[in-house]
């Protein structure tokens, strides 16, 4: 593992201490320490603890901040950096859509935290009539402006929608966000009409990246994330909300740079030199490039074969469906 070779003050603890709090899942005790690690996004020092429930696999953060002290976490530079990485991502949108038609073409959908409307945008036209749910006021506008999308601004477990609106619910990479996932889940049971679909994409904790670079994951994006799932937990939750699976993948979705990138910081650090987080990082320098360059061409190949070898990919891609006798 990585992390073995730079002995960091965060690295995993040892097994065995056990928290009597019980999963937020499944209910269980005896959670126990996974690893520690800080905010590697914004390079801030101070170290969050996850746990790790044993019955049902789910990792969680323990004592998460609060929901007013949350934007602190997030800011306008990690807002700025959704919006581009979907708004210059189409590809990405489309292959969504695909798998979306493959199981319903039309009709009544919410996507939920739809940030500026990316996703929405692939399906304007007539077949469907379009909603999305999301958190920041600046986005949801542009969101509604680009798409005609209704959109509604807060938390999810906020919005009005009756039941059985919808005949398809999205949410990509939303999930591992919320305080309450097996709640929300409830809800899009709740919201959708009967044979209605839920698709569903998350970060996958047991993913070989993530085991690969330990706390250096760029996928753990601590504290943002509070729920980290494995194919078995989101399984369990859907299952427990009366979500029956109708299809449920890994795919790889390397952010191997960027955990790279967060090794380097630490070495950096260690060495007495300080460096912009990636939060506010120009961009690089030729020399930098330079580099990148090379080892993306000699270094990084060997690495993607090894994550091959180690597991499975770096997203969970699941539909679940509600059944049509409720």
């Amino acid at each position: 593992m990585v992390t073995s070779h730079l002995k960091p003050a965060e690295a995993r603890k040892p097994i065995g201490a056990k928290h009597e709090r019980p999963c937020p899942i499944c209910g269980s005790a005896g959670a126990e320490n996974w690893l520690r690690a800080p905010d590697r996004f914004h390079g801030r020092r101070e170290l969050f603890q996850l746990l790790r429930c044993w019955s049902c696999s789910l990792v969680w953060l323990k004592d998460p901040p609060a929901p007013a002290e949350m934007s602190f976490h997030y800011g306008s530079d990690y807002d700025r950096l959704i919006a581009s990485a979907g708004e210059s991502s189409p590809e990405r949108w489309h292959g969504r859509q695909g798998t979306l038609l493959r199981y319903k073409t039309g009709g009544a959908l919410l996507d939920l935290g739809c940030s500026s409307g990316s996703f929405l945008e692939t399906l304007m036209g007539p077949s469907w009539k379009l909603h999305g749910i999301e958190m920041s006021e600046v986005a949801a506008k542009k969101a509604q402006a680009k798409t005609g999308a209704q959109i509604f601004i807060g938390d999810i477990l906020e919005a009005p929608y009756p039941a059985a609106t919808f005949d398809a619910i999205t949410c990509f990479d939303v999930l591992e966000h919320v305080y309450e996932p097996q709640k929300v889940m409830a809800k899009v049971q709740e919201w959708l009409k009967p044979d209605g679909i839920f698709y569903v994409l998350v970060p996958n904790i047991d993913s070989a990246e993530a085991r690969l670079f330990g706390t250096y994951w760029y996928g753990l994006e601590l504290p943002r994330h509070i729920s980290h799932f494995s194919p078995a937990c989101l399984r369990r939750v859907a299952m427990s909300v009366g979500l029956e699976e109708v299809d449920l993948q890994t795919h790889r979705n390397s952010a191997l740079g960027y955990s790279v990138r967060y090794i380097d910081d630490e070495v950096l650090h260690r060495l007495g030199i300080s460096r912009k987080p990636l939060a506010i990082a120009k961009s690089p320098s030729i020399p930098w490039r330079v580099f990148r360059k090379l080892f993306r061409v000699s270094i990084e190949p060997v690495l993607l074969k090894l994550s091959s070898l180690l597991g499975p990919g770096e997203s969970i891609h699941a539909v679940f469906r509600k059944r049509a006798h409720g």
